[in-house]
């Protein structure tokens, strides 16, 4: 007697149907963000949970692309979670009066909490981030100056000669965390954001690890409660909004853009309490002064010497160079054979 159902398929294989199912969208939609030009051998399931015979060669290459696909996420995690920033593209805030305006607001908040003043940013490390970055040694470092400045023409392009002023008002937080000052909405603004996505370019092209996933929301930072992380244990998590409330549409004033820096987040900071930078560029028509001069001078006496220095080791580690080095200093010599394992090895000097 054939069994209920013969030639169709009974409740219990419906349920285990419909419980793969769920388990392959499951795991197709986790796989989604990273994966989605990744081939999948997909199943067709009919209504009714009627099912279509599937070939043993593509059950096996739909394992095999799940295996494929779960080292694909595994490497691109491990990327992710090596990638910690250590440079940024800063463009300071130079104007006395912003500055001015804004200890103004920190001290209003800290007559109301005191313990908060290890919260604050120092006045002379205003800035705005245009871009983080990761720079792993002292070519590395060199590699970002040099996008540094191949970002410039591409700024002056955009900017078409126009200067690019920054107006900010009102106050923000980030998840109440961090405190920051806004930039007015305006024409300034897609500039800002033309520039920063042409600096994330540049540097991305030289294959240097830069920007984020978030999108790019220019602010000027003004406290952060990870500065002083005993607050925390204090009980204080979050920053009070009552704190800042006569603030929340103060104008701070115009920043006038007229240098971006390669600064350091790691190194010691300026006497000035700005950051370490590494290099500028000038843009904008903003006068500049002596020490502007000075320091543009330096740099590029820096960056000459570096660079003689590169070729100079590079010149020593060419094998004719050494061979020459050698013919030369053993020249009119008589040389034991015996003692030739004694003789210098020059590229492993070198190098």
């Amino acid at each position: 007697m054939d069994p209920p159902g013969a030639g169709g398929i009974n409740s219990s294989e419906c349920e285990n149907v419909s419980r793969e199912k769920e388990t392959s969208e499951e795991f197709e939609a986790n796989a989604m963000d990273s994966l989605i030009d990744m081939p999948f051998a997909t199943i067709d399931i009919e209504d009714d949970c009627g099912i279509t015979d599937v070939p043993h060669k593509n059950l096996e290459r739909s394992k095999e692309n799940e295996r494929i696909s779960k080292n694909q996420i595994k490497k691109r995690k491990k990327k992710q979670k090596d990638y910690q920033p250590n440079y940024f593209l800063s463009i300071p805030i130079t104007n006395k009066e912003i500055t001015r305006r804004i200890k103004i607001l920190q001290n209003a908040i800290i007559q109301q909490d005191k313990q908060l003043a290890k919260a604050m940013t120092s006045d002379g490390s205003f800035h705005i981030t245009l871009l983080v970055i990761q720079l792993l040694n002292e070519d590395e470092v060199n590699m970002g100056i040099g996008a540094l400045l191949e970002l410039k023409p591409f700024i002056e392009e955009i900017l078409q000669g126009k200067q690019l002023i920054l107006p900010f008002q009102g106050i923000d937080t980030f998840g109440n965390q961090v405190g920051f000052v806004k930039l007015a909405e305006g024409e300034h603004m897609n500039s800002l954001l033309e520039i920063a996505e042409a600096a994330k370019r540049t540097f991305q092209e030289k294959g240097i690890l830069a920007g984020e996933n978030r999108s790019f929301k220019p602010h000027l930072t003004f406290m952060k409660l990870s500065k002083a992380p005993r607050l925390r244990k204090k009980g204080v998590k979050k920053i009070d909004p009552e704190f800042y409330e006569k603030f929340i549409s103060h104008i701070f004033g115009e920043e006038m853009v007229h240098r971006i820096d390669l600064c350091s987040m790691l190194k010691k900071k300026q006497s000035n309490g700005y950051y370490h930078c590494e290099s500028s560029i000038v843009i904008g028509k903003k006068p500049i002064g002596l020490r502007d001069l000075i320091n543009e001078a330096l740099r590029r006496e820096r960056m000459s010497l570096k660079s003689k220095v590169k070729q100079i080791k590079e010149l020593l580690l060419k094998p004719e160079t050494q061979a020459r080095i050698r013919r030369e200093l053993f020249e009119g010599r008589s040389v034991n054979t015996s003692n030739q394992g004694n003789q210098v090895d020059f590229c492993t000097a070198l190098t």
